[in-house]
């Protein structure tokens, strides 16, 4: 029990007999002596007792007084009952700003997450032929093959052509990240190389038989993993994942980062590619970016050599922008750019993540613009037709070697005399091995590079 003042009572002391009833006084209850003020905290009687209401009167912190009264008066916890209320809606406010923000990226996430196409298909055909493929010599090494397929159909791709329910490689790029992620190596693969196609799968249901044929032959009779059965079997490279992606992919791409700028040194005007520039410096969109890259008959000489090197001088100039804190420091310019690549693009299981994409990104943003290096397999005119191809020996051997141990690469630009006294990769027609201990060089070009350079 408590005291009036809110103290605790003194436990009562042995009971002791009333004393007799005064004789001139009527019976009934015996009024309480006055205990006189009551002793401050500190014991001093003379003090003023604490104020109904604050702790220390009654149980600590429980906010009443002792005798049970609601806090009151202008010094008590009338004061403090607004404050604790400010501060509860305060942190239910910010709990719920929180839980929002985290909604919203969890939704962006799952958004972008979605949006990435997985090819079980070639997954399977792949392990079929597991005990062929080549094993992986530095296993911190990555080695992804890039393909752009010129399929019609699709939204956004009939334009280019009637669908004929078919598709090839228009583009094949081998892509080599060292496991130190001090290099970023892409090696064109020509679509005309003449090249031994192993026995595929059809999508039918029946099998190609293996045959002596170009290149981009693979993509269309057997698909992604046929390509990459071929490009294993030609390199000694095991691929470790791949990506497909198609115009329209393409076209999304280059309009999330703004266009790209390129260089051109004459006016274009090309019905087939849909393309039509003045010359000199300008930024491409997509539509214009896709025509730039596709372009044989009114961009140089009409080759398909000469349309590779555009492809990776354009690809040089989108990741330097990609590269820029302008993309990747902004979200409201880097969202747009991952919608439109995971949208865009087919992978293998291995890469069919936001996470596995995105820490393939954070490896390629590691590596130094000049240390990304794009050339083409070294090759020259097939000696049975010119216009197809078959690769210079012992030059690609050597380069192969170079990314299947992941061992440097050296890429320069090629000087323009020299055209005249190599082939068509830079190299000439009798190139040796390079001397044990020295790095092999090829012409080809880095990030880098200006695009007018």
């Amino acid at each position: 029990m408590t005291d009036r003042a809110g103290t605790p009572a003194e436990p009562d002391p042995e009971p002791t007999p009333d004393p007799a009833p005064e004789p001139d006084r009527e019976p009934g209850p015996r009024p309480e002596p006055d205990p006189g003020p009551a002793p401050g905290p500190d014991g001093d009687p003379d003090r003023e007792p604490a104020p109904a209401g604050e702790t220390g009167a009654g149980e600590p912190g429980n906010g009443e007084t002792g005798a049970g009264e609601p806090e009151t008066g202008a010094g008590g916890g009338a004061a403090g009952k607004p404050r604790r209320h400010w501060l509860r809606w305060t942190a239910l406010g910010v709990s719920v700003v929180l839980l929002g923000a985290a909604g919203t990226g969890w939704w962006f996430y799952r958004k972008l997450d979605d949006n990435i196409t997985t090819d079980t298909t070639a997954a399977d055909e792949l392990r079929r032929y597991e005990k062929e493929r080549p094993a992986a010599v530095v296993a911190a090494a990555q080695n992804i093959l890039l393909i752009g397929s010129d399929t019609r159909s699709g939204d956004g791709n009939r334009e280019y052509g009637r669908d004929k329910g078919t598709q090839r490689s228009d583009t094949v790029i081998l892509l080599h990240l060292a496991a130190d992620e001090s290099s970023a190596t892409a090696v064109s693969i020509p679509r005309d190389l003449m090249v031994t196609i192993p026995s595929c799968a059809e999508g039918g249901g029946g099998r190609t038989r293996e045959q002596w044929a170009q290149f981009n032959w693979s993509f269309e009779w057997g698909g992604t993993a046929c390509t990459i059965r071929t490009v294993e079997k030609l390199t000694g490279i095991r691929i470790d994942h791949h990506m497909v992606i198609d115009f329209r992919g393409f076209k999304k791409m280059v309009d999330a980062v703004d266009g790209v700028e390129v260089c051109l040194k004459e006016p274009v005007d090309d019905a087939d590619a849909k393309l039509k520039l003045p010359a000199g410096r300008q930024t491409l969109d997509g539509e214009q970016a896709l025509g730039f890259v596709r372009a044989r008959k009114s961009l140089g000489n009409g080759s398909d050599t000469d349309r590779m090197d555009r492809q990776q001088m354009f690809l040089g100039a989108l990741v330097n922008k990609v590269q820029s804190n302008g993309v990747l420091l902004n979200p409201t310019k880097l969202y747009p750019v991952l919608d439109a690549a995971t949208k865009s693009i087919t992978t293998d299981p291995g890469l069919d993540s936001l996470r596995d994409l995105y820490d393939l990104a954070r490896t390629m943003r590691s590596v130094p613009t000049e240390k990304v290096q794009f050339l083409t397999v070294p090759r020259r005119p097939y000696t049975y037709d010119a216009n197809r191809d078959e690769l210079v020996q012992p030059a690609a051997s050597e380069l192969f070697r170079q990314l299947r141990e992941d061992r440097p690469v050296v890429v320069t630009k090629a000087e323009p005399d020299e055209g005249a006294e190599a082939s068509s990769d830079g190299k000439p027609d009798d190139a040796e091995s390079p001397a044990p201990g020295v790095t092999p060089t090829f012409t080809g070009r880095n990030a880098a590079e200006g695009v007018c350079s």
